[in-house]
């Protein structure tokens, strides 16, 4: 059963746009180099909705094993780590 993965993002206050955009592209590879990634997109959020979470991840994986493998891939790893130190982060996962 496939799953998906999101994640909201909310910079600090003193990122730069060029380090957003640093963290952004390198999640968009994960793409290529994830097994099990279906598909990925991550955005900037345009509404007044998010309670001022910025950006947004949406993964489709093909299943929770896949979603295993991908949150302890060493290229996500390295990606999520200093996103981490960069941002508030919540994520949600479910099957569909």
């Amino acid at each position: 059963m496939p799953v998906q993965h999101m994640v909201w993002i909310k910079f600090h206050d003193d990122i730069t746009d060029e380090r957003k955009q640093h963290h952004l592209d390198g999640l968009q590879s994960l793409v290529e180099i994830v097994p099990g990634v279906e598909h990925l997109s991550v955005g900037k959020n345009f509404t007044d909705r998010a309670q001022g979470f910025t950006h947004g991840l949406l993964v489709t994986l093909e299943s929770k094993k896949a979603l295993e493998i991908y949150a302890t891939h060493p290229e996500h790893v390295a990606v999520a780590g200093p996103l981490k130190d960069d941002a508030v982060l919540m994520a949600m996962d479910y099957e569909f």
